[in-house]
């Protein structure tokens, strides 16, 4: 089969690889209908999270038919020809995490825990397509994929909505929602999200179906920005305009309720001395990511407020505002998202036409473009916002 395969820092390709195949009694195969690209793959590609391998297979947003089950999986819980979206999390659906819903903390699923617990203290899940730190399992950006655990770890989509409507349940939607989900939005809560790629516009979309009475939008890509404003967003560029004034002018100087870091490891700062300092440190690995969104965020927030973070963070970051958050009494949440929790949920909101998930696509191309699409995506070129790849 065909698949997009990481072959070093900054380069992807499509090569022929060896079939998927059944390897535990609960597996199954999926023939892939729909891919994405995803800004979290961008990390894998700039090389910022390690244990990547050449020849290691991109993707973990991913849905189609299944065409071969396990054994094991039983009681008819998924059949041959059902049509699923797999979420990147691997659960075990049994550990203690999984019981809490805190699936993306499975205690089972990571085969390679002992280096995870390394980086992180303890072990995360197995995620598709995303390091040997997590697992190593092949990702979802190919011909066929092997879901592990299926019986546990894919929905099944029963109703005619379309791939697009659905695909990003595989994880930015959920993402969104969760870091909404996190702030405990009040009626007549002021929201700021950092970043307006794929994971902030759902998150503000989150936020307003949640009951915030305003929502503001942060980011220097100004088609980004016309994409939040063309939903009714307040935005702010922040190569332009200082964020922590506008926000306190925005909100009668208080700052807003809930922030939202939906940007992660990579961020940029307006001011080109701040961005420097960051980058040099990142170059040295005196650290591993550059926190300016998170820094702001919790600068921002008014005292007593939320922050919540669901832009991915790999490794050390330095100047953390620590003072700001505890003498103030903010609230810090955090998480790769337990997208088991929310797939129901909003599939249902989908269907109801509360959540429309198809407006950020902007690019369609086949499985063998995809290193264009990364190209277009990560440079942000063509006004690009998410790529759907189809084998």
């Amino acid at each position: 089969m065909k698949a997009n395969c990481w072959t070093g820092r900054n380069s992807v390709e499509v090569q022929d690889v060896p079939d998927p195949s059944i390897m535990n009694s609960r597996d199954a195969i999926v023939k892939i209908t729909s891919t994405a690209i995803c800004g979290s793959d961008l990390h894998l590609l700039d090389g910022y999270v390690p244990t990547m391998q050449k020849g290691d297979i991109m993707g973990h947003e991913f849905m189609g038919e299944v065409v071969e089950v396990g054994p094991g999986i039983t009681d008819g819980k998924l059949r041959v020809g059902d049509r699923v979206v797999v979420p990147f999390p691997i659960a075990c659906g049994a550990c203690a995490s999984c019981r809490a819903e805190l699936y993306s903390c499975c205690e089972n699923t990571n085969p390679n825990a002992g280096i995870s617990e390394k980086f992180f203290g303890h072990p995360t899940a197995g995620i598709y397509g995303y390091s040997h730190l997590t697992g190593g399992f092949a990702g979802g950006q190919a011909e066929y994929a092997r879901v592990v655990l299926a019986d546990a770890n894919a929905l099944k989509i029963e109703s005619d909505l379309t791939d697009e409507q659905v695909l990003f349940l595989s994880d930015i939607l959920p993402t969104g929602y969760m870091g909404a989900d996190m702030c405990d939005i009040q009626e007549g809560d002021v929201v700021a999200v950092w970043g307006a790629g794929p994971v902030g516009q759902f998150a503000m979309d989150s936020a307003r179906v949640l009951g915030a009475e305003k929502v503001i939008a942060i980011d220097k890509e100004t088609y980004r920005l016309d994409m939040a404003a063309a939903q009714g967003y307040t935005t702010i560029n922040f190569e332009d305009t200082d964020v922590r004034s506008a926000l306190l002018e925005l909100t009668g100087g208080r700052g807003p309720d809930k922030c939202i870091d939906a940007v992660g490891m990579e961020a940029t700062h307006g001011a080109s001395h701040v961005h420097l300092y960051d980058r040099a440190k990142q170059a040295v690995r005196s650290e591993t990511d550059r926190p300016h969104a998170l820094r702001q965020a919790i600068l921002s927030c008014r005292s007593g407020g939320v922050v919540s973070v669901i832009g991915v963070y790999g490794g050390l970051i330095d100047k953390f505002p620590a003072g700001a958050w505890m003498n103030r009494s903010l609230t810090l949440r955090t998480g790769q998202c337990h997208v088991h929790k929310y797939m129901k949920p909003l599939l249902d909101m989908i269907e109801q036409g509360r959540i429309d998930p198809t407006r950020i696509i902007t690019h369609r191309l086949p499985l063998t473009e995809a290193p264009t699409g990364y190209d277009l995506f990560k440079n942000k070129k063509d006004h690009c916002e998410k790529v759907v790849l189809k084998p």
